[in-house]
Parts: C-alpha cells; sequence; structure tokens
C-alpha cells in the first residue's frame, strides 16, 4: 500500500510540474482570493485563414474586411476613425424597426415624414404601409421619408427613436459612433467607424427578414391606389459579382461614397466597409475586397 501511495504521489507531482503554471486571481477588495473564471481558448484552427496575395488596392479614407462569422479582422484602414456614414446607418434603423415589434403593424403617413430631402419615395400623407413594405424600401431604395415614417411609428417621435438606435448601438458594442436622426443625412455630433458598421452589419446579418431584402437587386414599389414603382437596388456591386449578399450604400457631401457590401462563397461569409470613396472607385474597390477575402 505504502508503495501504491508512493507512486500516485509521484505521478500527480510529475503532472503538475509539466502543466502551465496559472496566473495569480486578483484579491477582492476584503484582501480574500475570487474563484477563478474559466478560460475558453478557441484553438486557432477554428479561426477562417487570412487571404492569400496583395492586399486590395483602397482608396476610401477607412475600411475594413471581416469573416462575418467570427468577427476575425482580414484587412483594415483606419478603421477606427470617427466620420460621417450617410445612409449606411439605415442599417441600424432597420433593426431597431425588427425589434421593436411586428413587421405587420400598420404605418400611417403624416406630413412630418414628407418633409425631408434628397432621396425620397415620395410618401403621401394619409396613406398606409405596413413596417415590413417600409423596412424593405428603406434598406432597397434608401427613401429618407421611409426611415423618418419607421422612426416615427416605432417611438413616437424621431427623437425618441435616435436614442433607442444609440442605445442599441452601444448593447451591440458600436463604442465609437453616435446617431441624431434615422436617415443618415449629415448632422454635427452624428458619426459612426468602419469597425463599428462591421459589428452593426454582424448584427443585422444574423435576421432573415433582413438578409433578404438587403439583397434584392430590384423589384416592384406598390403605393395605395394601385400606383406602382419600379425600384432598384443602389448597390452596384450587387449587381455585378455573382456572389454578392448585399448590404447598405450612403452618399452625402460629408460622408463621400460609402458602401458596406456583403459576399459569400464557399460556405464562408464576408463583409467589406469601404467610406469616404468616390465613385466609380466605391465599386470597383469593394468588389476587389470581396474577392480578396473569399478568392
Amino acid at each position: 500500500m505504502h508503495i501504491l501511495r508512493h507512486g500516485l504521489l509521484t505521478i500527480l507531482a510529475f503532472f503538475s510540474a509539466c502543466s502551465p503554471a496559472a496566473p495569480p486571481a486578483p484579491a477582492t477588495a476584503g484582501g480574500s482570493t475570487p474563484v477563478a473564471e474559466p478560460v475558453l481558448i478557441v484553438p486557432q484552427a477554428a479561426l477562417p485563414p487570412l487571404p492569400i496575395g496583395p492586399e486590395p488596392k483602397v482608396y476610401a479614407e477607412s475600411a475594413l474586411i471581416l469573416d462575418a462569422v467570427t468577427g476575425r479582422v482580414l484587412f483594415q484602414k483606419n478603421a477606427d476613425q470617427r466620420r460621417a456614414v450617410a445612409s449606411t446607418q439605415k442599417m441600424l434603423t432597420a433593426l431597431v424597426v425588427y425589434r421593436a415589434g411586428p413587421l405587420n403593424d400598420p404605418v400611417e403617413i403624416t406630413k412630418e415624414d414628407t418633409l425631408v430631402e434628397p432621396s425620397k419615395l415620395y410618401l403621401k400623407v394619409g396613406e398606409v404601409y405596413t413596417r415590413a413594405a417600409l423596412v424593405k424600401a428603406l434598406l432597397v431604395k434608401s427613401g429618407n421619408d421611409v426611415a423618418k415614417a419607421l422612426a416615427r411609428d416605432v417611438a413616437g417621435s424621431e427623437e425618441a427613436f435616435v436614442a433607442m438606435m444609440n442605445r442599441t448601438a452601444a448593447s451591440l458594442g458600436m463604442r465609437n459612433s453616435h446617431f441624431k436622426n434615422p436617415h443618415g443625412l449629415t448632422e454635427e455630433g452624428q458619426y459612426s467607424t468602419a469597425r463599428d458598421l462591421g459589428i452593426l452589419s454582424q448584427a443585422v446579418l444574423q435576421i432573415s427578414f433582413l438578409r433578404q431584402c438587403m439583397k434584392i437587386k430590384k423589384y416592384t414599389f406598390e403605393y395605395p391606389g394601385g400606383k406602382t414603382r419600379d425600384i432598384r437596388n443602389t448597390n452596384e456591386v450587387l449587381h455585378r459579382l455573382p456572389y454578392c449578399t448585399g448590404m447598405k450604400t450612403g452618399t452625402t457631401r460629408a460622408s463621400g461614397k460609402c458602401l458596406v457590401s456583403s459576399g459569400r462563397l464557399n460556405g464562408r461569409s464576408v463583409i467589406a466597409v469601404a467610406l469616404g470613396s468616390k465613385a466609380p472607385e466605391i465599386w470597383t474597390e469593394s468588389e476587389q475586397m470581396l474577392r480578396y477575402a473569399l478568392e
């Protein structure tokens, strides 16, 4: 028995010596040592591979490519630079509306909703649409009057809706963003970053309805009374790159050309953010970013 006990102690001592020492746990205010939390180590093999080949030529002032599932950054340029992001922030508007309640709820257009320029669907006072119909138009055609109508309907006022936007952004981990309207027209003190838009895009891509809206190339929008309008997606990369799955464009004088695009190929999905570019470079560089990450 003594020999067996001695042998077990020897084995335990051997494994103890071979195991890496755990870092000391910090002491609490009372001087006692808390129970250490388990550390989750993600195997390196589980991460997506980094792209091979020369990095894309990106003329945009800020840019980011990340894996849509793991969030691993594949390319970045001034990704934390605060800047105007124009209508790309309508993805946050759509997310807040989606989380607020039933998409089949009716929305009646008021005069306040129509008082905005320049990108509009020219909704008329008294017309009634479902939230789903307006979110679809918001993401495909980027109507500013649509954004105002949704914001007022969901929160009672644009100001209250903007507060919801900022709370949602903070909850997602968008630590370098602040929003002041639901449509993205330039306002002092409104900004985001390429990295924060990447975080937002990951959240949006998890929602099937929003994914389906953003990948629509064109469709016919129906007004009450039978009038229709053919709507074409403003994302040119969606029209020319087969595996592009959409996301959102944006343009103002302050922001320049902006595009958040996504793509899926061979079971992998990535997000490419380009901010502060110009046409036609925005389409070429965004396509190159997707090709770099997926091909």
